[in-house]
């Protein structure tokens, strides 16, 4: 748009985008090595932690470095993992297996990350670090050839591209450097990773979807620490994935469990849909017993990244780095990456204090071989092996590819198996591959997709341009429906994309993008990439109270 008011600017030695535990963590270790350096974190959720659900276990091991005396601080780890389940599930039966080492969990805790998020950021205030939530990172700035910091959104832009009456200028954040820790598939790490060539070299980064939901269960049916996780049915042995279940509390709610299912999003057949996958494994006879007598209060999802050491890029650039999940540390064995990515945004902090000292050289040296010194890569590097093993050998040569390597070459394999292909080109036709019946919901155990989207208190600006593009809309139709029949119809876990016009001969998209819980599938599963997921205004999407 043209003709429109200059925006104003603020000056910092350090942006960080993002406030989640990545970016949380190295605007904490920045203060502590460098106290009189100037730091901002934007966050584009309505507050720190709102778009974080609750129910993870977290490893505490880089907690324990930034903040010793975290307990003593009323860090809200309150419930500490207890029994470790690992169970094989057939239809009706399951089997319990021996649970491998990395998912053993004495020591870690079950917790709401969106309020470890919360508390995390009172710290960094605490510190001195300036927090801006509800504002969406949704440009990058250059200068000189570097990065420059950020620009927020404009905020009152109407359907049609114009400024309305509430149209407010975003605010460029300009900085020495710029750190983006945005999570999996960060619109603007997506934009840098191109711009620089991060991942020339690389593996493709492979994703998958957790679809989850929050429970209040009654008193008597809860047991806290409790965690679970399973392989097997619903899913066929051609398609990786599984569940995972935790029993736990939080400052604010008790009785909770947290329910989940993770598909592995290079899956072939194109009917399956993950979240139908969530509903239909909560009917297991092995599982429903969790749910009895209990309520459904939260639901989400998000994608994760799952193509380990293979695929990280390289995370230095003119002007800045990347930290968390936006770099891709996820451990997909344990299905944990909290402690990782804090530990990343940590030693990024730490090269970035180093540089400010040495006079802000263009690019910050020393922070990809800090990692490779670093407990991260050893842990990242033994587990490195175990999700491409699946994608080669399926269900069971994956679990004995994985048992090999953990038991007897503990890690250490003198090869590195690797991602063959992006995940939007997994697919099969829709007529050469197997329906799936999912049975109707019954509104008790299982529940439909507006419902769920109900509960994550998703909200979005109604007069703002779609945030879910397309390249080209009539590969909608020519490619998506006539080869897949539109698969996006049931990836989505949100309900976002909608065909219409069947009746009529006449098959369109219909994109209801206020529904989007920013869990970012489209923008990795569409078949010729051709949904671009792009900020909407600062603050829209889920909102997932403190307490949950």
């Amino acid at each position: 748009m043209t003709g429109l008011a200059e925006r104003e600017a603020m000056e910092f030695d350090v942006v960080i985008v993002g406030a989640g535990p990545a970016g949380l963590a190295a605007a904490i270790r920045l203060k502590q090595c460098a106290p009189d350096a100037t730091v901002c974190v934007v966050e584009k959720g309505s507050e720190v932690g709102a778009h974080i659900l609750s129910g993870a276990v977290i490893e505490t091991r880089a907690l324990d470095e930034l903040l010793p005396d975290w307990r003593e601080r009323d860090a809200p780890l309150l419930t500490e993992a207890g029994e470790d389940r690992f169970l094989f599930l057939t239809e009706r039966r399951a089997i319990r297996l021996p649970t491998p080492p990395q998912m053993h969990n004495q020591g870690n805790y079950v917790v709401s990350l969106g309020n470890v998020c919360r508390w995390l950021g009172r710290e960094a205030e605490a510190l001195g670090v300036e927090i801006y939530p509800g504002f969406a990172a949704a440009e990058l700035l250059e200068q000189d050839g570097r990065v420059a910091g950020i620009a927020t959104g404009d905020m009152g832009i109407g359907k049609d591209g114009t400024p309305g009456a509430g149209f407010q200028r975003g605010m460029e954040l300009r900085a020495r450097y710029t750190l983006f820790a945005e999570g999996c598939r960060g619109s603007l790490t997506q934009r840098l990773i191109a711009r620089y060539g991060l991942s020339d070299g690389q593996d493709p980064q492979t994703y998958a979807l957790g679809v989850k939901e929050i429970w209040e269960i009654p008193a008597e049916a809860h047991r806290p620490g409790l965690v679970e996780h399973s392989i097997g049915w619903p899913l066929d042995g051609a398609t990786y994935g599984g569940s995972f279940l935790y029993h736990f509390d939080t400052p604010g709610a008790a009785h909770l469990v947290s329910v989940g299912f993770v598909v592995g999003l290079d899956y072939r057949n194109p009917w399956l849909s993950p979240f139908e996958e969530l509903q239909r494994f909560k009917t297991h006879p092995a599982v429903r017993g969790h749910f009895a007598g209990g309520r459904r209060i939260g639901y989400g999802a998000r994608a994760l990244n799952e193509g380990g050491l293979q695929s990280v890029p390289r995370l230095t650039f003119p002007g800045g780095a990347l930290v968390g999940c936006a770099a891709g540390f996820l451990n997909v064995p344990k299905i944990q990456g909290t402690h990782t990515a804090m530990k990343s945004g940590m030693l990024a902090a730490e090269t970035l204090a180093g540089a400010l000292a040495a006079g802000a050289p263009a690019e910050p040296a020393g922070y990809a071989e800090r990692l490779r010194q670093s407990w991260v890569w050893a842990e990242l590097s033994a587990a490195r092996n175990i999700r491409p093993g699946f994608a080669k050998f399926g269900l069971w040569g994956g679990l004995a590819h994985a048992a090999f390597d953990t038991y007897v070459l503990r890690g250490r394999a003198p090869w590195t198996l690797h991602h063959a292909h992006p995940d939007n080109e997994s697919l099969q036709t829709a007529d050469s591959a197997t329906p799936i019946a999912y049975p109707k919901p019954d509104g008790v155990l299982s529940f439909d997709r507006l419902s769920s989207v109900f509960i994550s208190n998703t909200n979005h600006e109604e007069n703002q341009p779609a945030h879910l593009r397309l390249g080209d809309p009539a590969v909608a139709i020519d490619v998506n429906w006539a080869r897949y029949r539109s698969p996006e119809t049931r990836y989505c876990p949100a309900g976002v994309y909608e065909i219409v016009g069947l009746d009529q001969g006449a098959p369109r998209l219909q994109i209801n993008a206020q529904n989007c819980v920013h869990c970012k599938t489209c923008d990795i599963k569409d078949p010729t990439r051709n949904i671009d997921w792009v900020t909407p205004e600062g603050g829209g999407g889920p909102n997932y109270p403190g307490g949950m």
